[in-house]
């Protein structure tokens, strides 16, 4: 089997699920989403497009209901032994598929948790998912027991992601010596993808982010390509990928002289990330690493210019994003705690002088201090 942990990991990883079950009274639950599918059994598709759930019942055992064209994946990339197919017809509805399977595993009247947040269930999928289950036992949302689980890495995991990191490098490296006057973002994105997959590394959850001009004040990737000018800004955002782990960067790179106004950006983009590293430390929050960011910004008279999150947990996703939960924002209480893998992006975009500036690393979090996994710098990159 394509099994990239030790069997012994996924068993660790259920015996965890299982605590919270039993802890939250419920007697099995539904998983929809793909990370949480893969974290816990090796599952790896995007056959999650298409109704697909996996069960999983309180003393541990595991059914996964899905179409045919993953009966094969499941048994060659999993450690899932019972699998049931709902066949693809007219009028097909596969929750009432679903409902007979529960019903198959003595779980009628049970407390049953559904994993509602993923983009593997859609609202549609969701109302028929309802509609069968209404009668059928107690229902409780379950949407964040393996997210939050995933959360916290295991040693065979940060293998993973410090090998990501050492991909995303790699990517820059690549693109660096394209970025000049004339340079084209097609080829630049080209040579930051190639790097990737010759190192072994993987699809990205979501597209790279890359703008230049104008356009590299975006947070988000969109069609068509340019050519670099004499004194030109090229914004990117990308994530080294192996077995799914993701670590992203961040830089916005220059061509030419360096402006009054990028100089500042880049100067309280640094000061803001150095200042979000000190509050990345046990006893903080995931609110207090985003109120450094954000009262240094306010410092630089950018308060303005900056977003309302400043980065994210990192780890195994899937297609539309790599962003994980918890994010940091305003207030939020989550504890940071040692081997978090966690992405901190100082984004700044003035769009009166149409100028852009960030500055984004990947860390894993520790006893004290976090350690940045990339091997770059954080010095402004003018070429």
């Amino acid at each position: 089997m394509a099994l990239h942990f030790e069997r012994s990991e996924f068993d660790a990883r259920r015996d965890r699920l299982m605590i919270e079950i039993a802890e939250k009274k419920l007697d099995a639950v539904l998983l929809f989403a793909q990370e949480s599918m893969y974290w816990l059994t090796g599952y790896d598709t995007f056959g999650f497009c298409f109704f697909q759930c996996l069960v999983v019942k309180a003393d541990g055992s595991m059914i996964l209901l899905t179409r045919s064209a993953d009966l094969r994946q499941a048994r060659h990339t999993s450690i899932i032994d019972n699998i049931v197919l709902w066949t693809d017809r007219d009028g097909a509805n596969p929750a009432i598929d679903l409902r007979n399977l529960l019903n198959d595993l003595d779980l009628l009247g049970a407390r049953i948790g559904v994993e509602y947040d993923t983009h593997g269930l859609t609202a549609y999928n969701g109302r028929r998912l309802d509609e069968q289950l209404q009668t059928f036992g107690q229902i409780a949302d379950a949407s964040g027991i393996v997210s939050r689980l995933r959360l916290f890495k295991s040693p065979a995991e940060i293998a993973k992601v410090e090998k990501a990191a050492n991909l995303a490098d790699d990517a820059l490296d690549a693109a660096l010596p394209l970025i000049k006057q004339g340079g084209d973002e097609a080829l630049i994105l080209a040579a930051m993808q190639g790097a990737i997959f010759a190192g072994g590394g993987d699809y990205p959850a979501n597209e790279f982010i890359i703008g230049s001009g104008v356009d590299a004040l975006l947070c988000r990737y969109k069609a068509g390509r340019r050519k670099l000018s004499k004194n030109d800004q090229l914004t990117l955002e990308w994530a080294g990928v192996f077995h799914h782990y993701h670590a992203a960067m961040m830089r916005t790179v220059l061509t030419g002289k360096v402006s009054k106004r990028h100089q500042e950006l880049f100067d309280a983009a640094r000061a803001a990330l150095l200042a979000v590293e000190k509050a990345m430390t046990p006893g903080n929050t995931f609110g207090d690493v985003f109120d450094a960011h954000a009262r240094t910004l306010e410092a630089h008279n950018l308060t303005k210019h900056r977003l309302n999150a400043c980065g994210y947990s990192l780890g195994a996703r899937f297609t539309p994003s790599w962003m994980d939960m918890p994010m940091f924002y305003q207030g939020n209480p989550e504890p940071i705690a040692p081997n978090m893998t966690l992405f901190a992006h100082m984004i700044i975009m003035d769009s009166e002088t149409e100028t852009a500036m960030t500055l984004g690393r990947t860390y894993l979090t520790t006893e004290s201090q976090p350690k940045p996994l990339s091997r770059h710098d954080l010095d402004l990159i003018v070429q």
